[in-house]
Order: structure tokens, then C-alpha cells, then sequence
């Protein structure tokens, strides 16, 4: 399953922030791999006005079990970005469509 977080915020302050917390963006990955976490990647829009966040998950129940859990930690990282709204995470399934590519297909 992958999941996507995505708000209106400063990329650049993000990866700023990043850099000086590094620590705590190791933690809340090292808590994400426990409850199943498959894969991760943080982005930026290329004019830097949107942050995004793609996940891949085994299932919804194993993200809520960890954003539960950490989600104390995780409001910092982007509130650093600027980011003011909800965050609100999208759930998508894998579809059968016979022409998947690269992660593993």
C-alpha cells in the first residue's frame, strides 16, 4: 500500500531542518521500520512550495499504528517546513494491470 502526505510548505526549510535534527528523523524511521515501514522518500515540488511524503506500507492499520505512536515527533518536522494545515494521508492500492515496473514487480 502507498501512502502520500502532501501540504503547501518550504522544501528547503525541511531538508534545513533535517539537517539539524538528524537524530530525530533517524528515530521516527527506526520506529516506522518496526511497525512494517517498506519504503520512504521525502519531496519537494521543483519551485520548493510543496513538501511530500511517499510511503510504502504493508498495510493502513501498520502506518496508523506508527503515526499514532509518533505522530509528536513527526508535527515538528513539518511545522519546520512552514506547514500549517492538517496533514491528511491518502491511502492507494496497488491495481492489476499487468505492465508494473521497478520496486520489485
Amino acid at each position: 500500500m502507498i501512502l502520500t502526505l502532501e501540504a503547501a510548505g518550504d522544501a528547503a526549510a525541511l531538508e534545513r531542518y533535517a539537517q539539524n535534527n538528524a537524530e530525530k528523523f533517524q528515530g521516527v524511521l527506526e520506529a516506522a521500520k518496526r511497525h512494517g515501514l517498506i519504503a520512504h522518500r521525502f519531496y519537494g515540488s521543483e519551485d520548493g512550495s510543496r513538501v511530500m511524503v511517499l510511503d510504502e506500507w504493508p498495510d493502513r492499520q501498520s502506518f496508523e499504528s506508527f503515526f499514532q505512536e509518533q505522530g509528536a515527533e513527526i508535527r515538528p518536522m513539518f511545522e519546520a517546513a512552514g506547514v500549517t494545515t492538517q496533514i491528511e494521508p491518502k491511502f492507494w492500492r496497488d491495481l492489476s494491470t499487468q505492465d508494473a515496473y521497478g520496486w520489485g514487480a
